[in-house]
């Protein structure tokens, strides 16, 4: 009788054993799927089609064209926005920030240096 209690401990704790592997396997799987799948997400490119070819934006120029100031997109020759903002209205040093180019990264800088400057 005592054998028979012996067999079934070992028999027990080897299932136990069992399980707890399977169960560390499972949860290991799962976290390295999700760390794949964020990876994946980080790496991906987005694109936005238009009529012709157009990529997410690096950031906005505001220039200088005809007294007034406009916004180009971050290769100087797509037109973004025109506004009606001119540019004898802006401070000298603003002035010649524009003429030369001025870099805004994110679409908050852009409408925050826009509503500044507007009337």
């Amino acid at each position: 009788m005592k054998k028979s209690y012996c067999i079934g401990f070992f028999a027990a704790v080897f299932l136990f054993v069992f399980c707890l592997g399977v169960g560390y396997q499972l949860s290991y799987q799962y976290v390295m799927e999700r760390q794949e799948a964020r990876l994946k997400e980080e790496q991906r490119v987005e694109t936005v089609t238009t009529k012709g070819e157009a990529q997410k934006n690096d950031g906005y120029y505001v220039m200088e064209l005809h007294g007034y100031v406009v916004v180009y997109l971050s290769d100087k020759e797509t037109l973004y926005e025109m506004t009606e903002i001119s540019m004898l209205d802006l401070p000298e040093e603003v002035q010649e920030e524009v003429r030369t180019g001025k870099y805004l990264e994110t679409t908050r800088e852009l409408y925050g240096f826009l509503e500044n400057y507007s009337s």
